[in-house]
């Protein structure tokens, strides 16, 4: 289990998280109607913290509301405001090394029913250290035995809170069966993803993925993976549907994603993939991706936000108000 910081955003200020409750009766508790990002926060080889595409992680809240047809929370939240809160929280926890930084947004409306419209929404942000949640020297992954939620069903493109279910299922079956993670299928047989990350395998010199159109998450380190493959490794990238005995007999075959970085994998259904050793392309794309992350990479591409290490806008709450709507 990852430690977790002290002090959270929740309810327009920054507190103790011991006192950052929900509603049991709460429609993000009774539906899971919360949606989220994660985004690392990284220590630089000068003691800078430096935040990996903080504005893509915020917009990719906004669009997860406006899927799922959360309405309210768009209007009350900029960019702008969104990182002084994110910098400030940073800040107050006196970071020492490279963490994750989860930010959800919980419609906190009690008792509203099954509807998302016109509901009060309220933002919580914590952070816990930066344990991958697969290995960097390898994983070992197995089919799911449960299918990927249609995009029809639940969106893939929205990280919605209630919908991994889904992904828990299917990785304590990996687990109890004595593998790592997963790999989803959609309901036509074709390769998704992992329970909570991308994948991607090499065949031919070719950089093959998931189209978007096989219920994934696009992921923001997918599209990370996929630009810095073509642009810096010079890469033919080749996205399409993938059969599952294609990942069989790749060259090389990885995860990516906030929470894995780059992961290699080293075998599917107990077969080894290749010779069973990280690939040469797995591991440039690993050292690139550590290098940009930590500031060491000779083009940020602007994905970098610098912490300025001072607290210039903090207030703890000992009684938050119940919605952050109504506050000014």
């Amino acid at each position: 289990m990852a430690r977790m910081y002290s002090k959270v955003f929740y309810n327009n200020g920054i507190i103790d998280s011991k006192d950052a409750n929900l509603s049991i009766a709460s429609s993000a508790v009774l539906y899971g109607l919360s949606v989220y990002t994660v985004f690392p926060v990284s220590l630089g080889d000068n003691g800078e913290l430096l935040i990996f595409r903080l504005e893509d992680h915020y917009q990719r809240l906004i669009n997860s509301a406006k899927i799922i047809g959360i309405d309210t929370f768009a209007s009350e939240w900029t960019f702008k405001k969104f990182k002084k809160v994110a910098v400030n929280l940073i800040n107050v926890n006196d970071i020492k090394r490279d963490v994750y930084v989860r930010a959800t947004v919980h419609v906190d409306e009690e008792l509203a029913g099954t509807k998302s419209r016109g509901l009060c929404t309220n933002l919580s942000i914590f952070i816990y250290d930066a344990n991958p949640i697969l290995s960097k020297k390898g994983s070992r992954l197995k089919t799911s035995v449960w299918r990927r939620i249609p995009d029809f069903a639940i969106p893939s493109r929205a990280k919605v809170n209630g919908a991994y279910v889904n992904s828990v299922l299917a990785k304590q079956d990996a687990i109890d069966s004595g593998y790592d993670d997963c790999i989803f299928l959609d309901i036509q047989g074709h390769v998704c993803e992992l329970s909570a990350a991308n994948i991607f395998l090499v065949r031919n010199g070719a950089l093959i993925t998931p189209d978007a159109n096989s219920d994934l998450l696009e992921g923001i380190n997918r599209s990370t993976v996929l630009q810095l493959a073509k642009e810096d490794l010079k890469m033919q990238i080749v996205q399409r549907s993938v059969d599952l005995t294609e990942l069989y007999v790749a060259d090389e075959v990885f995860a990516s994603g906030t929470s894995v970085n780059i992961a290699p994998v080293l075998e599917i259904d107990a077969r080894g993939i290749s010779d069973g050793k990280i690939g040469p392309i797995t591991k440039k794309l690993q050292q690139i991706h550590q290098d940009l992350r930590h500031g060491k990479y000779k083009n940020s591409r602007g994905w970098l936000t610098k912490l300025e290490i001072k607290v210039t806008c903090t207030r703890t709450l000992p009684n938050p108000p119940t919605h952050p709507l109504s506050t000014p």
